[in-house]
């Protein structure tokens, strides 16, 4: 009866040890939007979430929501951080149905928040406030911009979220010129770079340009397309102004940034060479939104009534 007794206690010590020690990510997905292979929101969030549980399945416990679906209250109260990769604006689906004060009640409490590509943009009215003090900055129409180029990170800062990221270029529709925290307070630019005159072709709009992102460009600033923030409540927050094409999870640098970056908002150990993943051809193409073009199955569309 002893040696039993002697198992069940050293049982007792390692399960709770280990299940709390994982992390509880929850990843949400918007639903579709664009053309082929742009703004994958739902392919986006399954591969993050495949490559996470590649690399450190012993650290993190994922909940993934599909095509805009909101996680119950439970999961929001449990969540080490909140991924929202989706359409921004008016149809973010954090602006929806009163779910900023729902948010900002975990955010109280130290969670942690990251949004990718468009999702880095609530409206000035709701969730501009939010965003800047909950991740540092956020996108804002008639500032920020939204120009497709090919950015060159030739240095990363040391940061955690840059562990094993080694420099890299990148095409994609990378906004800049954020509205960030006043002084950058608790900010910490993780990629930048030089936005070259091309980014300001486009007339002045709402997303195109203004005088003051022109000014910027011409005095060769360098622009901050993904960055880090630390919050009083000792939450995290990283928004990652890339991800428009679907295409960019293949490179292993851009990828590997945005896992640390979710193991970083959620506190948990990013390993010291940053998170390892292997991702494939038939990855890429998996769970791809039936669009025009895709080369899917596409919806039947509805027949007029």
């Amino acid at each position: 009866m002893k040696p039993l007794l002697h198992v069940l206690a050293a049982l007792s010590l390692v399960i709770p040890a280990f299940s709390a020690d994982k992390k509880s990510i929850v990843m949400i997905a918007g639903t579709p939007s664009h053309g082929p292979a742009q703004h994958e929101h739902n392919a986006g969030i399954l591969l993050l979430k495949k490559c996470l549980e590649q690399g450190v399945a012993d650290q993190v416990d994922i909940k993934h929501h599909l095509n805009g679906e909101w996680p119950s209250q439970a999961e929001l109260s449990a969540a080490d951080t909140i991924v929202i990769y989706a359409d921004g604006g008016p149809r973010h689906p954090a602006l929806q149905e009163g779910r900023l004060a729902q948010l900002d009640k975990e955010m109280k409490r130290g969670c942690g928040f990251l949004t990718l590509h468009y999702a880095v943009e609530p409206t000035i009215e709701q969730g501009n406030k939010e965003f800047i003090d909950w991740m540092g900055g956020c996108f804002e129409i008639n500032w920020s911009v939204n120009p497709h180029w090919e950015a060159n990170f030739k240095e990363l800062p040391a940061h955690p979220i840059s562990e094993g990221v080694k420099p890299f270029a990148s095409n994609d529709e990378w906004y800049f010129f954020m509205r960030f925290r006043k002084g950058m307070e608790g900010v910490t630019p993780i990629l930048s770079d030089v936005a070259p005159e091309s980014t300001m072709s486009r007339p002045d709009g709402h997303h195109s340009g203004n005088p003051a992102v022109r000014e910027s460009v011409k005095n060769g600033d360098k622009q901050h397309v993904a960055w880090a923030c630390e919050r009083a409540d000792g939450g995290r927050g990283f928004g990652f102004t890339g991800g428009h094409f679907h295409q960019g999870w293949a490179n292993n640098e851009q990828r590997k940034l945005v896992l640390n970056a979710i193991l970083w908002t959620a506190k948990a150990k990013i390993p010291a060479d940053g998170v390892a993943s292997i991702v494939t051809e038939e990855d890429m193409k998996a769970n791809l939104d039936p669009k025009p073009g895709q080369g899917l199955p596409e919806k039947p569309k509805k027949k007029a009534q």
